[in-house]
């Protein structure tokens, strides 16, 4: 089961749980609910310790994974009892494409000159839609994987009549405009907003938006990206209902 935590702020005077764990449900999705005590003024100490024993809570109840608050910082306290936050790279490599696009959009690249490339350590099924999408709408799509690269380009260019740079020197790579990573390359120099860093928890994402209707039921004060994650995951939402806005959404 997944679970979910968020904060309860002080109830004014009244006596509440320090700790509360219930059986919820989220766009039909069943979730084991932790909600934890704590405001401005709860000392850290206490918060470590009300955290820890949500989380004992939700592993006895069969939790793994959890959806945390925004800005979490007890990961420590996660980890005792063999809790980890959800992870959102199956969630960035499913959006990859648009987070591409949302970077041109932001930068005002045109898909008739803008060079995109993409790398992986495998052609995996994602890094593979991926290049799909980009090559339909963009003429410069450069290709740095180890195999299967020229059955892919053929693929493309029967099929679409598209074609791909294959095998870029590390030059081309960090000149591109837009350079997208399935894994962590060492050799390129790249570190501004035009590298999209798959392979990592910590990078930042643009805005991730939902139509109104499911706006609507998305519960506030969750990590976003780890709860669209859960969603897609579940198969109760699809990549495709959301939107990557830019920074300025």
């Amino acid at each position: 089961m997944i679970g979910m935590m968020t904060w309860t702020p002080p109830a004014g005077g009244v006596r509440q749980k320090s700790v509360a764990l219930e059986t919820r449900a989220l766009l039909h999705l069943r979730v084991a609910w932790a909600s934890v005590a704590r405001g401005p003024r709860t000392p850290e100490a206490l918060v470590r310790r009300r955290v820890l024993t949500a989380a004992k809570r939700l592993r006895k109840a069969g939790v793994t994974r959890l959806v945390v608050p925004e800005a979490f910082a007890y990961g420590e306290q996660l980890e005792k009892v063999g809790v980890a936050p959800v992870s959102t790279l199956p969630l960035r490599r499913a959006l990859a494409a648009d987070l591409a696009r949302a970077v041109m959009a932001g930068r005002n690249l045109s898909g008739g000159s803008a060079r995109l490339a993409v790398a992986g350590d495998q052609l995996s099924g994602e890094l593979v839609r991926t290049v799909t999408e980009l090559v339909l709408g963009n003429r410069y799509v450069l290709l740095d994987v180890p195999y299967g690269g020229d059955t892919l380009a053929n693929q493309l260019r029967r099929e679409y009549g598209v074609s791909l740079l294959l095998s870029p020197t590390r030059q081309q790579m960090d000149e591109a405009d837009v350079l997208v990573l399935f894994a962590a390359r060492t050799d390129l120099r790249r570190r501004d907003p035009a590298v999209l860093r798959l392979y990592d928890e910590a990078a930042p994402l643009p805005p991730l938006l939902l139509p109104p209707v499911l706006e609507g039921q998305m519960p506030p004060g969750l990590c976003r990206p780890q709860l669209l994650a859960v969603l897609v995951e579940s198969g109760v939402l699809r990549p495709g209902q959301i939107t990557v806005g830019t920074a300025e959404s």
